[in-house]
């Protein structure tokens, strides 16, 4: 079955990038590579994108200083973007964005200037009013990454239906209860606080009772269970093989469809790291002290430099791999019950950070 992808890219050269591609990309994805690779909206630095409505409506960001932006489109049956409003971010180098689960929010935040902002969204999903600005303050104790607030990442709740951001600078994943307006309110009893971890992304488990969530500054996967209506910290492996050697800086978290298998990009390594999960290994009586929730079960090659996104395609038997650095996507075959990864080939495409599969 074929498959759209959406692309999101960086269009600059930047101090940690040499972006080269003409904004947000669609691709045919045909189950063993990506092809009829086009530019379907002309955004600056769309690092990343988010799909809603079964794929009508695309969001990506603007990641540019001093100054970020968000942009909504509506894409057509043909696959033709239609532009649904733009919008500041409120901050620099907006870093990710988010639709809330009933289609009626957008929140992004921003990495260069630590903040969160939620927009209303209208029936055709265009962008309207400003419902809520949050500004981070303070500093986390890396004196070079974590001087500042940088926001990394947001995702709702599936339970409580928070919003979640990921500050990497400040070292916590923040909860903020949102209402029926889109406005926040802190929660501050639900803040897990990572520290000089470095906090990147958080994705939930299919039982909502785990979460995951990946540490760029020191290499570590960290896995939080769920009690009662916050979340604790109850184990962390590193994403490396022992031996490694280098600088690596994890990106992207994600979670096999049978929830048994984690999989995490390594940039720096270069590997795709599989983990292996098992819930049971709580104890009845709740305690998970000398357990083991997840385990490093191997790595394997991206067949690409700097692994950023990566997704697991639904149907579970392919993943797909965005090499910023050698601008390409690679595919691989994946074996859920033996958690093996087969490299199956690599796709040209310019400066690829955020894949989004329809």
């Amino acid at each position: 079955m074929e498959r759209t992808v959406i692309i999101g890219t960086y269009t600059q050269h930047l101090g940690h990038v040499d972006g080269h591609a003409d904004g947000v990309l669609s691709a045919v994805f045909d189950g063993t590579r990506v092809r009829d690779v086009e530019v379907v909206a002309d955004v600056t630095n769309p690092s990343w994108v988010a799909v809603a409505a079964a794929g009508r409506r695309v969001y990506a960001v603007s990641e540019t200083d001093p100054d970020g932006g968000v942009a909504a489109f509506g894409r057509d049956a043909d696959g033709a973007f239609r532009p649904l409003g733009t919008a500041s971010s409120g901050g620099a180098e907006p870093a990710n964005l988010v639709v809330h689960p009933t289609g009626r929010f957008l929140a992004t935040g921003t990495y260069g200037g630590g903040s969160v902002s939620v927009f209303a969204l209208d029936e055709e999903g265009a962008l309207g009013e400003r419902t809520a600005f949050v500004q981070h303050e303070g500093h986390g104790p890396d004196p070079d990454r974590q001087a500042s607030p940088h926001v990394h990442q947001l995702t709702f709740d599936p339970v409580t239906g928070d919003l979640v951001v990921v500050d990497l600078g400040l070292g916590e994943v923040r909860w903020y209860a949102m209402d029926e307006g889109g406005r926040l309110t802190l929660r501050p009893e639900a803040t897990v606080v990572t520290g000089a971890s470095g906090p990147r992304h958080l994705a939930y488990h299919r039982d909502d009772r785990h979460a995951f969530l990946v540490n760029e500054l020191d290499s570590t996967l960290d896995v939080l269970r769920r009690d009662g209506d916050r979340f604790v910290r109850v184990q962390a492996v590193s994403t490396r093989p022992a031996g490694a050697l280098g600088a690596n800086k994890p990106a992207a978290v994600r979670i096999s469809e049978d929830g048994e298998t984690v999989l995490v990009s390594n940039r720096g390594d270069n590997t795709v790291a599989l983990f292996a999960f098992d819930p049971s290994s709580e104890s009845s009586s709740g305690s998970s002290s000398g357990s083991s929730y997840v385990r490093l079960v191997g790595t394997v090659s991206a067949h690409g430099r700097e692994p950023r996104d990566m997704v697991v395609v639904p149907g579970g038997h392919r993943v797909l791999v965005a090499n910023q650095n050698s601008d390409d996507v690679t595919v691989f075959a994946f074996d859920q019950k033996t958690r093996e990864l087969e490299f199956l080939g690599s796709s040209p495409v310019p400066t690829p950070v955020c894949l989004a599969v329809i």
